[in-house]
């Protein structure tokens, strides 16, 4: 039996031996390994972080000491150690264990921060609380891959820095990377520290010479701290934190133990907050994820674990979408590509690659690549953001001010919209549809397939006195959809011989509802289906289309509320327009992991439930009809 069975809480990490921390750290690298090659999931930032969740659990008692962290996906090995371990096999399934912190799971997990840099907000704010009630607990909020360069985590330090009575913890995770290797100033100043030779062995020197004066000991190891605000003040750069006012500790080396643990417990006895600056490296103890150069297996798909390599994916959206951009940069050289730490992820890379000084990856900083997406505008030049759908949000007030406001000829590529899936409540890009609809003069547009992909991107990059949008979801596109007739600028996918039904397909959808028309008609019910491309703002000609049908039907992977659907239905009453409309989309709620087929099934955008839908609808209007002719004709 292995050691990690054994462990159901915490507390049993302390009756380990140093030997048996050592296989047990193994024992966690090769769970996450083979687990994650079965379910896919964040592996290269869990190897990095072993020792460290160890030696955290060792020192604090959590759960009454708070232990928050960011990003959360960096929370795999705390899931072994607070009594997940047997359900681990679960990660990322349809009712198993979240990809991120959950309180429902564990009161181990207090906040689910999927999204960057909040962690020290929350470890503010919590601090405080527990100052204020007189509770002497400690809050812990471990801070990596990439967090530190967005610009709420600075804002929190600039707080926690006036908080004295604070018991907070600080742990800087520094592996030199978020997706890729992290990018900015902060990033420059962190590597400075991390690889200062001088600095490393001059350390290296005294610890060496202290710890071999017999009978000091610890005493000395104490010492050697004690100096090392000197030693980095005089041969590394400034201590950027301690610059704030901030007491600092390290950097110490994220892979051993014993100094790890030290390390904390001397943090744990200040009065108030403390950095503990932890130099990790991502993917440790797995060679392919050390080798593979482009992320150190971050996000993996299912893969082999002998060799590594992943399951073959087929080509996606957003491969689509890299293919497309980089052609069009071809042919415009005022094309710049703008995204936050996701160059990988959004398809990016090659775009970067052909064009590197058109190509700017700001961190995790949506805001900042917002507004300077703006300022390139102003300048000239058109902008394309590339982010994923969910993270949009953290730029709404930019995207409104800063860029609509004047004007700007800014594209946002919004890749993962709708459900997404695997990824949980925070990453579902359900939201965009609906917050969008209020900024003046934006556009978007949703492609239900590859072609209408390239189209549409093109369109909307030649779009230079408005934000516009293209937005499309996680995975393969499915096949072309053919038009076969253009109303003013909506395509119309299908028509039947009668009028019952406008099926008022929404991007990728447009699938979905194809396979609905398909049911109606084979009960006798005639189907328009149509794809209005650009679905802000409501395109004219839909009004036009619905009254000459029975009844609308709007399908959208979209929030119900205010999404595209209900902008229609309020375009046709200002147009008095007096036919039924039914509006289909996501309900208003935070939705449990899952594929994505499943979750539309769940939430009944698919097409067995919509049809069905559509056949009630249609009969109780023809029900109420004939109620109307017999109280006319009684």
């Amino acid at each position: 039996m292995g050691h990690l069975e054994s462990i159901t809480t915490p507390e049993h990490l302390r009756d380990l031996s140093s030997a048996e921390l050592v296989e047990l750290a193994v024992e966690i690298r090769d769970v996450l390994v083979a687990t994650c090659a079965r379910t896919g999931g964040h592996l290269g930032p869990n190897l990095g972080v072993v020792e460290l969740t160890l030696a955290i659990h060792r020192t604090f008692a959590s759960p009454r000491d708070r232990v928050v962290f960011d990003t959360g996906h960096q929370t795999y090995v705390h899931k072994l150690l607070t009594g997940r371990a047997a359900s681990f096999d679960s990660l990322r399934q349809e009712g198993g264990l979240s990809g991120y912190p959950s309180a429902a799971e564990s009161p181990h997990d207090i906040v689910e921060n999927s999204h960057a840099s909040t962690a020290l907000s929350y470890a503010d704010g919590l601090a405080k609380a527990y100052a204020l009630q007189g509770d002497d607990r400690h809050v812990v909020a471990v801070i990596g891959d990439g967090a530190l360069t967005g610009g709420m985590a600075w804002e929190a330090l600039n707080n926690i820095a006036i908080s004295p009575r604070s018991r907070l913890v600080i742990v800087v995770n520094d592996n030199g990377r978020s997706y890729t290797p992290t990018i900015g100033g902060l990033a420059t100043a962190l590597t400075a520290l991390r690889t200062s030779p001088r600095y490393e062995n001059v350390l290296d020197l005294v610890k060496r010479r202290l710890t071999a004066v017999p009978g000091v000991g610890p005493t000395a190891y104490d010492a050697l701290h004690a100096i090392k605000k000197g030693l980095k003040d005089a041969i590394a750069p400034q201590g950027l934190f301690e610059d704030l006012g901030l007491k600092y500790v390290g950097p110490v080396d994220g892979h051993d133990l014993e100094a790890l643990e030290h390390a904390l417990a001397q943090a744990k006895r200040f009065d108030g907050p403390v950095i503990v600056h932890a130099l990790t490296t991502k993917g440790q103890g797995y060679d392919a994820a050390l080798r593979h150069e482009a992320d150190q297996f971050h996000a993996p798909g299912p893969f082999d674990v002998g060799t590594g390599v992943e399951k073959p994916k087929g080509r996606g959206w957003t491969d689509v979408f890299s293919e497309e951009i980089v052609r069009l940069g071809e042919q415009r050289p005022d094309l710049v590509g703008i995204t936050a730490a996701m160059l990988h992820p959004v398809g990016l890379q090659a775009f970067a690659e052909r064009f590197p000084d058109r190509t700017f990856d700001v961190g995790i900083a949506e805001q900042h690549a917002a507004t300077s997406a703006a300022g390139l505008a102003l300048a000239g030049m058109h902008p394309v953001v590339a982010v994923y759908a969910t993270f949009l949000n953290r730029a709404f007030d930019q995207v409104l001010m800063d860029v609509a406001l004047h004007r700007c000829g800014v594209t946002f590529v919004l890749d993962r919209s709708g459900v997404t899936g695997d990824d949980g409540a925070s990453h579902n890009g359900m939201w965009d549809m609906s917050v969008l609809q209020v900024v003046p003069g934006l556009r978007l547009a949703a492609p239900r397939d590859a072609t209408r992909l390239a189209e549409l991107l093109a369109e909307a990059v030649e779009v230079e006195d408005a934000p516009t949008v293209v937005r499309y979801p996680k995975g393969p596109p499915p096949a072309d959809i053919p038009t076969i007739d253009t109303v003013d600028g909506v395509d119309v996918l299908h028509r039947s011989a009668s009028q019952d039904i406008l099926l008022v397909a929404v991007g990728a959808m447009a699938t979905t509802a194809m396979d609905v028309a398909a049911r109606l008609e084979a009960q006798g019910i005639g189907v328009t289906v149509v794809d209005p491309r650009w679905v802000i703002p409501v395109a004219p000609a839909l009004i036009d289309l619905a009254r000459d049908h029975r009844l609308v039907v709007s399908v959208e992977d979209n929030g119900r509320q205010g999404g595209c659907g209900a902008a229609l239905l309020s375009a046709l009453n200002d147009a008095r327009v007096t036919t039924p409309v039914r509006v289909h989309g996501i309900p208003q709620e935070f939705l449990a992991h899952a594929k994505r087929a499943a979750i539309l099934e769940q939430v009944g955008l698919d097409a067995q439930t919509l049809a069905r839908a559509c056949v009630e609808e249609i009969t109780a209007l023809a029900d109420h009809s004939r109620l109307l002719d017999v109280d006319r004709t009684g």
